[in-house]
């Protein structure tokens, strides 16, 4: 059950990263009315706090894990 979890998140967390990646590629940052009425809007910056935000901190959960079971795994081995 805790590997099925940690694949789920693994799987979720990256598609958030993917989508922080992408998110400023999809709108014109230039013409507010691409973005006027998305999550976080009207501002730019609560556009990009919203729909990236999220990746940025599974971005570094994900890390963070990966740090901890290299680790984890040169103290047993």
């Amino acid at each position: 059950m805790r590997k099925t979890a940690s694949v789920l998140g693994l799987v979720l967390g990256l598609y958030l990263v993917v989508r922080a990646i992408a998110e400023p590629f999809v709108i014109d940052m230039g013409d507010p009315a691409t973005y006027r009425h998305d999550w976080g809007g009207p501002s730019l910056a609560g556009v990009l706090l919203v729909h990236c935000g999220p990746g940025v901190v599974a971005a570094v959960v994900i890390a963070v894990v990966l740090l901890r079971r290299g680790r984890a795994g040169r103290i047993r081995g």
